[in-house]
């Protein structure tokens, strides 16, 4: 069984001080966010970027804010006016109280008092995460549906079918990290990763959470609700002002949540990585919330870069994606993790070297099939490709049979002229045009 003795026992002022931290760095992490996404950005893509609000453009995101709150709110008629307003707030407040059981570091000292730095856990603290984070989605599924509009709507039951889709391998990882760590609780889960992280033992799962909680966020190129190509601008087309800045303040602290769970998960939580973990200060005091700061960013990094590289999914790639590749290799990761704990608490002495060497060959068949799946696109994009190029080469008089020739051009003066009662020519109505080309014929 977990420990977790050492919460439930914080004075209220600690209770309320932790509250305060986490949530002072849920709202600085959107801000530095977007300026960060925005430079690196433009770095990749050999652009300027932000430059002109303070030194270098660092308060770009303040001055962002600034004119996202002086907008006009506007509300239009045909809404359903408490759930369009009700719909932001659903979207904000489960992503900040997903960071209630995320594990920050050790237990540290503060003002004399032994406390961890985590506002609390519980035995089935991931299964919350996944719950809470759930209900946040509903937020973008109900503004689709409360703004009254068809394109917002769209966005919205794209955001639900992400979610069945999305989720179901998400719980499955979920799964395998359960049975490994034989506990729920997010610091049972670091602990357990004291020696060896689980990137390395359940490699096939973090590929799959990275593929999971990019869709979950709705992030390229996965970011199908809100696609402006085809719908405007998705389920927040009717959103303006602070009600707009909401969404996207939700989005980044999904971000973060998803970002922090991987490094709880995967990556040992608040452990200093090799080869900062020999040295025996490393992983005590406040140091640990040093490496889970650095962690969290590294995977927003990784949001930024899949988004200034990759281009957006069809919806039926993303779905093919989703029931035809990520679910069904979870459900068979899953099953090679419960046989092996089966034969390790059996007594059969089953290392975790089998069970890394098997993640990394179910690993690399999972890359071997997705590549396979894109490649096949692209050999199906050349061969319609030299289709048309054969049909462009085709000789209609080869072989002793001709093929009949097209009908011959119109003539010069039987096309379609401009008259001068109707100098929008394209616009007039189509026997005004059909009795200048018969008047012209006849006078010829």
């Amino acid at each position: 069984m977990t420990d977790l003795s050492a919460f439930g026992h914080d004075p209220w002022w600690l209770i309320l001080a932790k509250s305060l931290g986490i949530f002072v760095f849920l709202l600085l992490t959107p801000l530095v966010a977007i300026l960060a996404e925005r430079k690196v950005m433009a770095w990749m893509q050999t652009r300027v970027g932000p430059n002109r609000v303070g030194p270098k453009g660092l308060l770009q995101s303040l001055a962002d804010g600034a004119k996202l709150a002086l907008k006009e709110g506007i509300i239009p008629s045909g809404v359903d006016k408490p759930i369009y307003l009700l719909a932001p707030i659903i979207a904000v407040v489960p992503a900040i109280m997903a960071y209630a059981v995320i594990p920050f570091g050790p237990v540290v000292s503060i003002f004399g008092h032994q406390t961890p730095l985590q506002l609390t856990d519980m035995s089935v603290a991931v299964l919350y995460i996944l719950a809470v984070t759930s209900v946040g989605v509903y937020g973008i599924v109900l503004a689709g549906w409360a703004s009254g509009s068809t394109y917002p709507l769209l966005g919205g039951l794209r955001s639900s079918a992400q979610v069945i889709s999305y989720e179901i391998a998400m719980g499955l990882t979920f799964a395998a990290v359960f049975l490994d760590a034989g506990t729920m609780s997010t610091s049972g889960i670091v602990g357990a990763q004291d020696g060896t992280w689980y990137i390395f033992l359940l490699l096939p799962s973090f590929v799959v959470y990275v593929f999971s909680m990019v869709g979950e966020t709705n992030r390229a190129p996965f970011d199908l609700p809100e696609a402006e190509g085809e719908l405007v601008g998705g389920f927040h087309t009717e959103y303006s002002s602070l009600r707009f800045a909401m969404f996207m303040l939700a989005e980044y602290i999904n971000m973060a949540t998803v970002s922090a769970l991987a490094a709880t998960l995967f990556l040992g939580g608040w452990h200093a990585p090799w080869p900062i973990s020999l040295w025996d200060g490393a992983n005590s005091g406040w140091f640990p919330l040093i490496w889970f700061v650095a962690k969290v960013w590294g995977f927003l990094f990784f949001f930024i870069w899949l988004r200034a590289t990759l281009p957006r999914l069809r919806y039926d790639q993303f779905m093919n994606l989703g029931w035809k590749v990520l679910i069904p290799v979870s459900l068979a990761w899953v099953m090679v993790v419960a046989t092996v704990r089966a034969l390790h608490n059996e007594g059969y002495g089953i290392s975790t070297a089998v069970i890394g060497v098997a993640g990394v060959v179910v690993a690399l068949g999972l890359l071997a099939l997705l590549w396979k799946m894109l490649r096949s696109r692209r050999d199906r994009a050349e061969a319609d490709r030299d289709a048309v190029e054969s049909a462009r080469a085709f000789d209609a008089m080869a072989g002793g049979f001709p093929v009949p020739p097209m009908a011959p051009p119109v003539p010069p003066r039987l096309r379609r002229v401009d008259h001068p009662a109707h100098p929008d020519h394209d616009n007039a109505p189509r026997g005004v045009t059909e009795g200048v080309a018969e008047k012209e014929s006849t006078d010829a």
